[in-house]
Parts: structure tokens; sequence; C-alpha cells
């Protein structure tokens, strides 16, 4: 399906000069121009996407980078590759410009209630993220908004954004592929060597699998990642990394199956730490701790590699 965006009217271009004085670090791929976030994207920043055609101009992900710098050149829509806290503050410099995500997170758009739902969170940590969100992120609900689904694709006018529905980071996470500029947005399937994150509610470890799986077959030269790596350029240095990242999960399981040659109850696991380095201090570490035990060792009791004892304590098998 094919979306036209808006009235079709020329659009205003982007001047260089503007993105020399507010984005320095800005990458220019032709139709596509990255809006390199503080620190190359670290969070809470990240990596935004201007794609310009003749009759719009779309930002995706509109990061902190852009809340904190403003945008001195026009924007038509905004499209969101997923509803995270850290994709949205950039919004809060959009008022009135049309907002776009896919349909399996927009609850996370509604509310403030909504968003956290997705996340999942013990009610401890709950009510400090969510005035986190708030007073850090600029989050304010969307009265009005659209949704997509996967295969979609807008026309800019003589450029196009492929949607990719690739659930796993969230249920709606999309890749977009810009063909005319032979680039790839990959949202937060952000192949760094923490690999990939699938602790939330509305996180999928079997869906991230399949879509890194999906992510395989991209036509493009250009890969962009919201956080971390930035622009990896050139398909075999992407499909390496790509692979690196998958396999963060396939050694998290092998690591834990050697930990369960002796009988190990749930809270072992998740105190074991097979995501974070035992250094690691921050609030909601044991909370992902304990949600990924649980993950992998139902899949791997599913799988008969871990068996359950009587007692409520798993073993490799």
């Amino acid at each position: 399906m094919q979306l036209k965006l808006g009235p079709q009217v020329p659009s205003s271009g982007v001047a260089e000069n503007f993105l020399g004085v507010d984005w320095v670090e800005a990458l220019d791929l032709g139709a596509v121009t990255v809006l390199t976030g503080a620190d190359r994207g670290k969070y809470p920043h990240g990596n935004s996407l201007l794609v310009q055609g003749t009759h719009q101009n779309v930002l995706i992900d509109p990061s902190l980078t852009v809340a904190e710098r403003g945008l001195s050149f026009p924007v038509d829509h905004a499209l969101l590759s997923h509803v995270h806290e850290d994709h949205l503050p950039g919004l809060s410099r959009l008022p009135g410009v049309p907002v776009h995500c896919h349909e399996a997170d927009a609850i996370g758009l509604t509310s403030l209630d909504g968003l956290m739902t997705m996340y999942g969170m013990p009610a401890d940590m709950e009510k400090e993220f969510r005035q986190e969100i708030l007073d850090d992120f600029y989050y304010a609900p969307q009265l009005e908004f659209s949704t997509f689904s996967d295969s979609e694709v807008f026309d800019l006018g003589g450029v196009e954004i492929e949607v990719v529905h690739t659930p796993g980071h969230t249920r709606g996470h999309c890749v977009f592929v810009i063909p005319q500029a032979r680039t790839a947005y990959l949202g937060d399937i952000e192949l760094s060597g923490f690999g990939p994150y699938y602790f939330d509610e509305w996180s999928s470890l079997d869906e991230f699998e399949k879509s890194i799986e999906r992510c395989r077959s991209l036509d493009a030269d250009h890969f962009v990642t919201f956080h971390h790596k930035w622009v990896i350029s050139g398909r075999e240095q992407f499909l390496a990394m790509l692979g690196d990242f998958a396999n963060v999960i396939v050694n998290r399981e092998l690591s834990m199956l050697e930990f369960l040659g002796e009988p190990r109850s749930l809270d072992e696991c998740a105190a074991h730490r097979f995501v974070y380095r035992p250094h690691v201090e921050m609030k909601f570490v044991d909370h992902v701790e304990l949600r990924s035990a649980r993950l992998h060792l139902d899949r791997m009791v599913g799988d008969s590699r871990v068996t359950q004892m009587p007692d409520g304590k798993f073993r490799s098998r």
C-alpha cells in the first residue's frame, strides 16, 4: 500500500548552512540526512533521520538532541520506528506536525499510562520512571496521530519510505528503507555488543530473533542505528555486525546452560547476571535480569534443553 503524506505541494529544502549550524556531525546520504545526536546517539540521545522528497520532509525518531537544539528547517511529518521515551522528545518541537507509528505501538502515544503499560515495570520503579519521562523526555500524549502497518510505503515525492515490521524490541518496532538513498534505518536494532533488548512487557525474544533474520535481506548500502553504531556503510560489514548482535542471545543461553550444570533456582540465575556485567549499578538491573532469566528458562524447558526439578530448580539436560 502506498500512502501520500498530506497535500502534494513543493517542500522547502533544508539549507546546508542550517545543518552546518545546528548539526555539525550531520551526515548527508542524498535524500537522507542523519541528524547525529549528542555523543553519537548514546542514550538518552539518539540519531534522527531526515528524509527529503520534492513534496514532503519527514523526520524519523525526533530525538532528545532535536528537543534540546530545536530545528531550523521545516518538517512536514514525524515517523516513529517505535514508541519509547527516547524516540519521542523532539515531538515537543513539532507542534501540529502529523505523527505516525505502527498500529501495535499506538497505545504508547495515547497516554502516559499507555506508555508505561509497554514497559511493564514494578510499581516502585514505574513511579520514578514516569516522572523521568515527563521531566527529561518532554512526554505529552498525542491527541491525533496516524498508524501504519507492515509493507506500507510513504511517498514524499520522488523519494519513498518503505515500512518493514520488525517486532521484538516492541510489538510495533519497524525498520524504514529509503531505496533512493540506499539506506535502511534500523531504529533500536542497534548492533551493539550489548545485544538485543527484549525485556519489556511489549517485547518478545522469539519475535526479535525473527526480525533479525528478516533484516538480513534488507536491500541497502547504508544502515543507520538510533544508538551506538551510528552509520554502517557496506552490506558485508552490516551482515557481520548483525550476526554478532544475534549471537549475543546464543551465547547468553550457552552460558546459562553451563551455569545450570548444577541445579539452580530462578533467583540464582537472575543474581548471576547474564545480561549486565557485575559492576553495573542501575535501578532496573535486577528487574531485567529476573525477566531475562525467566524468558530463557521457559524457552529452554520448552525445547528440552533444561529440565525443571520437583523442588522448582532448573538443570541443563
